[in-house]
């Protein structure tokens, strides 16, 4: 492939950037290629945390081929880091390496970066440039973007409704609403999300795994159950193979001790009225490297969650059927006025079988 443009370059880095969906957390996702000669040399995604960034995967598989990268340039989602984290400086390998010129898609929001690995390339005498599909390079890592920014993760809800947007029967059946398509796409959801939280409602009445099953992923996201007063069971599935955070907001400590016992964690964070602070726990989950949350519960705690101002997104699931009066996506207070309304834009509608998906996010 022949490299005529900067955006050429930028969009194929994007592409490689992509391969880390599923692994990279805490990390963000970056890809790299190495361009000479309008050449693809070299190119690379970072790995799982403590393995080699985009940068020196793509520096190695340019060697790999027998390729010269003194004099390249080297295009990246991210700029490329200039501290010791897990792995050393990626500025200071290209700078041994004596590339040419680096262009980067977005400086990089982690306080420690924030330009300083741009301006070490360049006071080596290396030409940089940035800014390059900024945008797409900050939507592939909107989590990382937000924790680094505000402490807190990018939460994105999912629901799956009728057109007349209810998500149950009366009597509390939901499967399935829509199709297998739009069920296994909320599968990819989940797996690139660092983390899936419910609540005890939806834990009691379905007894969900809300692991990761119709996407082929090396790692699942971490499970969270909002559980106020502890009444999961210890034989829940959502606590098979361990890991999972029960967030809570009294003391049992023969009941936390089952639960730890069951490979679960418990996370007390009461607010003054008895009940889970949600924005507190917001708080605690960026202090704990979580990038992305993927909400799937029930229309209460999704309720909950809105009217705490802890949501950024929605991801709705709307079949093309009707089905009446029946269980709604939020438990949220009728209005007396339209100017209370919460004000989203569509981000992205799209077909997924029969099945319409909408992400919308919170204005």
């Amino acid at each position: 492939m022949e490299i005529a443009s900067d955006q050429q370059a930028m969009a194929l880095a994007l592409e490689w950037a992509a391969k880390g969906m599923f692994i990279t957390t805490p990390n963000p996702r970056v890809g790299c290629i190495i361009v000479k000669d309008r050449r693809v040399i070299g190119a690379g995604s970072t790995q799982p945390a403590g393995q080699a960034h985009a940068e020196v995967r793509a520096m190695r598989d340019a060697a790999a081929r027998g390729e010269d990268v003194r004099g390249a340039t080297v295009y990246v989602t991210l700029e490329p880091c200039s501290h010791f984290g897990r792995t050393p400086p990626c500025a200071d390998a290209l700078i041994a390496a004596g590339v040419g010129r680096v262009v980067a898609a977005i400086t990089d929001p982690n306080p420690l970066v924030a330009g300083n690995g741009l301006a070490r390339l360049q006071e080596a005498g290396i030409e940089v440039a940035s800014g390059i599909l900024a945008q797409e390079a900050r939507e592939l890592n909107i989590g990382f973007f937000k924790r680094m920014e505000s402490g807190k993760p990018w939460v994105r809800m999912k629901a799956a409704a009728s057109l007349d947007g209810k998500t149950a029967l009366h009597n509390g059946t939901s499967q399935w609403i829509t199709s297998q398509a739009a069920r296994d796409d909320g599968h990819w959801w989940r797996a690139r999300a660092c983390a899936v939280l419910t609540g005890i409602g939806t834990v009691k009445e379905d007894d969900p795994q809300l692991n990761v099953r119709a996407v082929d992923t090396p790692r699942q996201p971490r499970r969270i159950v909002i559980d106020s007063r502890l009444e999961i069971s210890p034989d829940a599935k959502i606590l098979h193979g361990g890991g999972t955070w029960i967030v809570c907001a009294v003391s049992d400590p023969a009941k936390e001790n089952l639960l730890r016992e069951r490979g679960a964690e418990i996370i007390s964070i009461p607010n003054p009225g008895g009940k889970v602070d949600l924005q507190a726990l917001m708080t605690e989950l960026g202090r704990r490297q979580i990038n992305e949350v993927h909400v799937e519960a029930g229309f209460k705690l999704n309720g909950s969650l809105i009217r705490e101002g802890c949501v950024d997104e929605l991801l709705l699931y709307l079949a093309p059927s009707i089905i009446g009066d029946a269980q709604g996506l939020f438990d949220l207070k009728a209005l007396d006025s339209l100017e209370h309304k919460r004000q989203l834009h569509f981000h992205e509608v799209r077909q997924i079988g029969p099945d319409l998906r909408i992400l919308a996010r919170f204005d």
